[in-house]
């Protein structure tokens, strides 16, 4: 297990074959025959799990040359990488890998995301885990490539250069930073095309209560949003109400592929199967979205801050604030 800002990070071996996606707080759940087909290609499949540092500037993204090895082997580019040694925490291993590969010390680290994804088909079939971080370095140093790498470049539009980026770093910056090869389709325009924020609020815990949610498309434009007041309850059955009116709501409107948004971290890792669900209150709730789930091709369950959940938020809060001045 690694720990990662007091959270453990795990991986589904129910991966969909092909699909670059992020991973914890996002889990993608596969259902029916895709998931049957994930299971059979995932069995025995080794997982591997790398530190990727982002340093972008005015001049573009930093990339390094990788060494030859062999003298037939071709030349690849990648964002600055490494693996995490015995007993060292991400942020560790990170700034260690960037001093050692590259000459460059971080003045900050700060962690931007996790993602997964499957090595290409007809490759040795591993499972990539990427803890990506956003790196500051001091701009009056030079970077000093050694030992795996032998050049660097800023480069600011990937889909007009000739830098070749190997697979693992072009999925990388294809999630974070949208298309970087003209020929290829972004996970962007194939994964979490539909968004769907969910909050629950309640005054007083237990107290009156609302709900919200709000529906985003492939390019951020707002879909829907509405909230609803559900009477008297905690703040976590809310949160799991909300959830269960998004997927509903999803469904309504005919979308497979979703990627569900929540500030409760409760709800994601229980949704994630990273903890069990203990308050008999939301078993009900847990239980019917469980069914629900079997109407999707794939979801994802996403944490994030509360200020980035705030039309949800609003939304909830409206609602019980519509009941209360009346």
């Amino acid at each position: 297990m690694i720990f990662l800002n007091n959270h453990v990070i795990g991986i589904s071996w129910l991966t969909p074959v092909g699909v670059s996606h992020k991973i914890l707080p996002t889990l993608y759940i596969l259902r029916g025959k895709q998931a049957g087909r994930a299971i059979m290609t995932r069995g025995g499949m080794k997982q591997r799990i790398r530190v990727v540092g982002l340093i972008k500037n005015e001049e573009g993204v930093l990339v390094f040359k990788r060494s030859r090895g062999r003298s037939e082997s071709p030349v690849f580019w990648e964002l600055p990488t490494g693996k995490i040694k015995f007993g060292e925490q991400p942020e560790e291993a990170m700034a260690r890998s960037l001093t050692e590969y590259t000459g460059l010390s971080a003045t900050s680290v700060n962690l931007k995301d996790v993602v997964t994804f499957l090595a290409p088909e007809g490759s040795s079939q591993l499972s990539n885990l990427y803890i990506i971080y956003d790196l500051q370095i001091d701009d009056k140093t030079k970077p000093t490539p050694r030992d795996r790498y032998t050049a660097y470049k800023f480069v600011k539009d990937f889909t007009n250069s000739n830098v070749h980026l190997n697979e693992t770093s072009m999925s990388v910056l294809e999630i974070e930073e949208g298309k970087v090869d003209s020929n290829r389709t972004s996970p962007r325009d194939t994964a979490n095309s539909v968004t769907i924020n969910v909050d629950g609020a309640s005054r007083g815990n237990p107290g009156p209560s609302g709900i919200g949610y709000c529906i985003h498309d492939s390019n951020g434009e707002i879909i829907e949003r509405k909230g609803e007041f559900i009477g008297f309850a905690t703040s976590r059955l809310a949160e799991y109400i909300a959830m269960r009116k998004g997927i509903e709501r999803a469904a309504e409107l005919g979308y497979k592929s979703v990627r569900f948004i929540s500030d409760s971290l409760m709800v994601v890792n229980q949704l994630n199967g990273v903890f069990r669900v203990k308050n008999q209150d939301v078993v009900p709730v847990y239980k019917d979205i469980q069914q629900k789930l079997n109407d999707f091709d794939a979801v994802s369950f996403t944490h994030v801050p509360r200020s980035r959940n705030m039309i949800a938020d609003s939304e909830a809060n409206a609602a019980i604030d519509e009941i209360l001045q009346r």
